[in-house]
Formats: C-alpha cells, sequence, structure tokens
C-alpha cells in the first residue's frame, strides 16, 4: 500500500496568532482533502491521515512549492486569508499539498523544517 500523507506549508514572514495560523492550516487541508477523489480519501483517513505542517519564509515560497507538487500532479489548495481578523485582505497564508504519495511529496519539501 502506498503511504500517504498532507503536508501543510505555512508562512513564517507574516504573523498570525496560534489560532488565526490552527484555522488557515484546517482550511488548507479540508480544501485539500475536498478535492481528492473518492479512493484516495478513503485510503488516507484509513491510515491515519497523516498531517504534517512545515515554514516557508515568503508568499513566493508558496507559489514556488505549489508549482512544483502541480508539475508532479499533486493536489494543492492554496489559502487566501478575507482579512477580517489580522492580516490584510488577499494575503497568501499556507498551502496544502496532498494527500498524496509519501515519496513524491518528500522529494519536494523533504528540507523543509517543521512549523
Amino acid at each position: 500500500m502506498t503511504h500517504l500523507k498532507q503536508i501543510i506549508l505555512v508562512r513564517t514572514d507574516i504573523k498570525m496568532s496560534k489560532g488565526k495560523t490552527a484555522a488557515q492550516v484546517a482550511h488548507a487541508a479540508v480544501q485539500a482533502a475536498l478535492t481528492v477523489n473518492k479512493k484516495l480519501l478513503k485510503n488516507w483517513t484509513q491510515t491515519g491521515m497523516k498531517k504534517i505542517t512545515l515554514k516557508v519564509e515568503s508568499e513566493e515560497d508558496l507559489f514556488k512549492y505549489q508549482k512544483l507538487a502541480e508539475e508532479k500532479d499533486l493536489i494543492t489548495a492554496l489559502i487566501t486569508d478575507a482579512g477580517h481578523t489580522e492580516i490584510a485582505p488577499g494575503t497568501k497564508t499556507c498551502l496544502a499539498i496532498g494527500p498524496g504519495p509519501e515519496v513524491q511529496i518528500d522529494k519536494i519539501t523533504g528540507n523543509l523544517k517543521i512549523y
């Protein structure tokens, strides 16, 4: 069986409270999960829904990793904040990659540090 996981990349160059960060990560995880096919979703949920948050330094990093993931046909979900609370409207806060094959995701994000 293929090992599956999801990575959520979180920007460190914008200041978000822990609660705001948690909400943005949740938005990314759910949005990405809603786009996968039923078989992949079932396999991922039955194997623990592995999720890991990693640090990136900028909006440009989010775009870079999104492009790399999409080139490998991996699911992505880029989150843009509405600006109702802590940060400016339109701010890109995080990016989910997967759920997808752990080996493929690690080739793209394996060099990043845990958030």
